[in-house]
């Protein structure tokens, strides 16, 4: 029997010159190991909205989504960046499929706070498009995007924004995925006097929250990682920058952080 997925989160800020984290997903694929990627592109979407003449606004690390900030987002993520990545794979060796969380009705959302606008929370998952990408031998590439549920009211059916990190955490809790990773721009997760911790569990998680040593875009990531356990074993978050990082992750020898969860 097949292993379960790997999810991989790719940060934008991740992919540059010495990045290896595509050549390691066609790498994984062709060692048979089924991978599903969600990707990131907030420093693009900030780029395109100021080309526009919309000036980016954010709320605790949430990007504010009007209507015609979700124009721009929904453009760019699932547009510009996802078929950039799925042609970069492609021309990498890989087989890869980009969609996004509206696709296949794999991500049903609502909007939790009105003050952020078309941004989403996610209240069901579907997996079943990935399911079917992956036993067709492709990556699943995913934009973080979302469709509102039908409740009958005017949002009924919009497209919403959505936090990358929260959407990757999902999707590795509903397909039990073997393992999370975050490719990030950082060493890991830094304790008060900024030093990386190498291993957590949830107890010492909920500590760093509550302490308010976690801040700023780590908050999102380490929340995911937390939610994802509900459903996987273990969670990583290291440094995508890092020649090698996936493949030295998914071998014990990263010197990110590593989350796991003691229930299972």
């Amino acid at each position: 029997m097949k292993s379960p997925p790997i999810v991989v989160k790719i940060g934008g800020s991740t992919l540059g010159s010495h990045d290896t984290s595509l050549k390691d997903l066609v790498a994984l694929q062709k060692d048979g190991v089924d991978v599903v990627v969600v990707h990131g592109g907030g420093n693009v979407i900030s780029e395109w909205m100021r080309l526009q003449g919309v000036q980016p606004q954010f709320v605790n690390g949430l990007r504010v989504t009007d209507a015609a900030s979700l124009e721009i987002v929904v453009a760019v993520l699932g547009g510009l960046i996802n078929k950039e990545l799925v042609s970069q794979l492609r021309a990498l060796g890989g087989r890869a499929m980009g969609i996004s969380g509206i696709d296949g009705g794999m991500l049903d959302a609502y909007i939790a706070d009105p003050n952020l606008g078309f941004v989403g929370e996610v209240k069901e998952v579907n997996c079943a498009p990935l399911r079917d990408l992956l036993n067709g031998g492709y990556i699943p590439i995913i934009a973080p995007l979302a469709r509102h549920f039908d409740d009958g009211s005017e949002n009924s059916g919009a497209a919403l924004n959505m936090n990358g990190d929260t959407v990757a955490g999902e999707l590795a809790c509903a397909l039990g995925a073997s393992r999370l990773v975050f490719l990030t721009d950082v060493a890991g997760v830094m304790d008060g006097s900024r030093r990386v911790i190498r291993r957590l569990d949830r107890k010492r998680a909920d500590s760093l929250f509550q302490s308010g040593i976690l801040s700023g875009g780590m908050v999102p990531k380490v929340a995911a990682c937390l939610r994802a356990l509900e459903g996987s074993p273990v969670a990583d978050i290291i440094d995508g920058r890092e020649p090698g990082a996936l493949m030295q992750c998914l071998t014990g020898r990263h010197s990110g952080t590593t989350i796991i969860n003691t229930d299972l």
